[in-house]
This record gives C-alpha cells, structure tokens and sequence, in this order.
C-alpha cells in the first residue's frame, strides 16, 4: 500500500517520545511521501518553535526517501469542488486539508493521518496508525 502521510503523523514521529505504534508502522514504509501543503505546515511549526534540528532531520529524511507532492491543477480543482459539495451539505473543511485530500486522490494514495473525521466525504482512503 502507499500512503500520502498527513502533517500530524510526521510531527509524531518527530517527538520526543513517539507513539510506538506509529514508530512501527513508519519503519514499514520504503518512501515517505507527503504533500507540498504538509511541508509547509511542518515547516511553520518547527521555524516558529525554532526547532532547527528537527527541520534539518525533516529534510534530510524527505532526501533520503521521501517524496514531496505538488498541488496541480487538477488537485486544486478537485479539491474545491469536493470543498464546496461538503459545504453545500452543511460540513465546513479548511482549504489545507481538502487540499491534501486531492494529493492523495490524484496519486491514488491512502492518507495517513490521525484526524481521519477531517476528511470524512472526501472519497479517498484514509488510515490511522494511531489506530
């Protein structure tokens, strides 16, 4: 199985003391592939905490063996669409993740998160490896 892995997993298995679980299943994993929106959420957090050594482990770890995907056309236009038919319906989603969830619909991947009730109507795969 592949996976697009949300922003709070990669903050997991950056903490001090990581979930085992999820330390498990990411050792599992030969690529870590992630999206652009995920890199910049990462990116904050640790410059605004100046957390500098996790951001160089951060990069040097999507060198090794990730993959970082952009947000294209197609995903930005799938991604509002689906946003939109999930408001209309009375279910408000922020625009990172919907976009997220239109990197994992346009690579056919399972996104890995922990918040998998925010991206409930969506259509794509989700897991949790908190789980």
């Amino acid at each position: 199985m592949d996976f697009l892995i949300d922003t709070n997993v990669i903050s997991e298995i950056m903490r001090r003391k990581p979930d085992p679980q999820v330390i498990r299943w990411f050792r599992t994993l030969e690529t870590v592939a992630t999206s652009a929106i995920c890199l910049e959420e990462l990116t904050f957090g640790l410059r605004r905490r100046a957390l500098y050594h996790k951001e160089a482990w951060l990069r040097r770890m999507l060198s090794d063996r990730g993959t970082v995907y952009p947000v294209t056309d197609s995903a930005a236009r799938w991604s509002g669409e689906k946003r939109a038919q999930l408001q209309n319906s009375g279910r408000t989603t922020t625009q990172a993740d919907a976009l997220i969830a239109g990197c994992a619909w346009e690579h056919a991947l399972i996104l890995a998160t922990r918040n998998t009730g925010d991206f409930a109507g969506f259509g794509i795969a989700v897991y949790n490896p908190f789980e």
